[in-house]
This record gives C-alpha cells, sequence and structure tokens, in this order.
C-alpha cells in the first residue's frame, strides 16, 4: 500500500524539472487563454502591426525569404508581416484564444499564414528546417531552468545560414531580479528583465551575436517600438 511519501519520488533531471515548474506561478495556456479573452483592452502588442526592428532587417534584405517560425506569435502581428514580405510563416503560441484570434484577423484580410496552439517544446519540424526564427517578446517569459532546453530546440531548427531574432525586456521593461530570486520567491515577476551583461552570457553559449542595441522608441501607429526591449539578431555560433 503506498504512503504519501511515494509520491513525487525524484528519479531523473526531468523530475526536477517537473517539480521546479510546479512550483512556480502558473502562467499556462489557461492563464494565457484569460489574457488574450479581451482583445479591446490597451495593450501595446495587441495592435496589428509588426517591430520597427523586424520591418528594418526585412528592408535591409539580409533575410532569405524563405520559412520562417514566430514562436509565441500572440495575435499573429508579425507573423502575417513576414507572410506579407513573402515568408512561409509559422506561428505558434500555447494560447488557443490568441491563435483563435490570429487566425480572424488573417482570414479577414485574405493573409493566411499556417498557426498552431503549440509550445516550442511541443512544436515538431525537421532540423534546419527555418531561415529565420523569431521571438518577439517570448524569451523573458521561459523559467531560467527551461532555457537550456529552449534555446538548444531553436538551435536545432534554424538553417546553418539562418537568423534568429529575439526581442526581450531589459532593465526598464522586465523584473529587476536574479534568476535564483525566480524560484526564492516563487515566481518569474511577469517577465524577467535582462541587463546587456547577462542576455549576452546565455545566448552566446549557443549564438553568434550580430546586432545588439535597444528597441527604437516609436510614434508611428503603424510600427511597434518600445525602448524597453532589446533586439538581438542572431546566427549559429561559428565551428
Amino acid at each position: 500500500m503506498r504512503t504519501n511519501v511515494d509520491r513525487e519520488i525524484m528519479i531523473s533531471s526531468d523530475d526536477v524539472f517537473k517539480m521546479l515548474d510546479e512550483i512556480l506561478e502558473k502562467r499556462d495556456s489557461e492563464w494565457w487563454n484569460h489574457f488574450y479573452s479581451s482583445r479591446t483592452r490597451p495593450v501595446p502588442f495587441f495592435k496589428d502591426i509588426p517591430d520597427e526592428d523586424l520591418i528594418s532587417f526585412c528592408d535591409s534584405n539580409i533575410f532569405h525569404k524563405g520559412k520562417a517560425l514566430d514562436i509565441g506569435c500572440g495575435n499573429g502581428r508579425n507573423t502575417r508581416y513576414l507572410s506579407k514580405q513573402g515568408f512561409d510563416a509559422t506561428g505558434i503560441d500555447i494560447s488557443s484564444e490568441s491563435i483563435e484570434w490570429a487566425n480572424k484577423i488573417a482570414c479577414d484580410n485574405k493573409n493566411v499564414p499556417c498557426f498552431k496552439t503549440e509550445s516550442l517544446f511541443e512544436f515538431e519540424a525537421e532540423d534546419q528546417s527555418f531561415d529565420l526564427i523569431l521571438d518577439s517578446g517570448c524569451f523573458h517569459h521561459i523559467k531560467p531552468h527551461q532555457r537550456e532546453l529552449y534555446l538548444k530546440k531553436i538551435e536545432r531548427l534554424l538553417k546553418n545560414d539562418g537568423y534568429y531574432l529575439m526581442t526581450c525586456f531589459n532593465l526598464d521593461g522586465g523584473a529587476n531580479i536574479t534568476d535564483y530570486d525566480v524560484y526564492r520567491d516563487y515566481s518569474m515577476h511577469g517577465g524577467l528583465g535582462f541587463s546587456e551583461y547577462k542576455i549576452k552570457t546565455i545566448l552566446g553559449f549557443y549564438f553568434d551575436i550580430c546586432e545588439f542595441r535597444k528597441m527604437k522608441e516609436t510614434d508611428n501607429f503603424d510600427v511597434f517600438g518600445k525602448d524597453y526591449m532589446w533586439v538581438i539578431l542572431m546566427k549559429k555560433r561559428s565551428a
């Protein structure tokens, strides 16, 4: 007969990760579905406008316009922009509410990229499938113990000559706490803020950084730009 001590047995590192997921606040699909359910709220990235850095890099013609993956696509604003630019674009998000919204806008505009209700951890594709992987505001919600798996998955999916474009909170946008504090507080505090040193240290294990800057603040109603975000353009590390 099993007792209480027979529950929650740790055998492998996967069990440790599961425990860490359990003790932190739940920002799972249910939380994000509630977040996206009120579509008229004054949330800056609820507007159907692309990121200023994405526009800038597309205009520079450095990307090969093949396959693109938009991680944490939300209502699909950047995914639709990539599709209009000639990419075979796929957007993924853990919120079914956001994907439903993305599909509705796409159908209304007769511009229909592929949208899927999946996390990056669940998403399946062949190795080196994508010419561009976009991560606009997702990484600062990834729990510290999940980063290695997250970045290795992106590294695996990205073509050798492809680009990984990230925007994430700097210290003006996100919580100014250490990775250890996440577990001391049992919370990600709405998204971590990264110093230049910290984000470069983390990403430098996996990618070569081609460009690093703050996102440009803009008053243009057709463009999303907030200077509390870092912009980081990367490629796979040179052999």
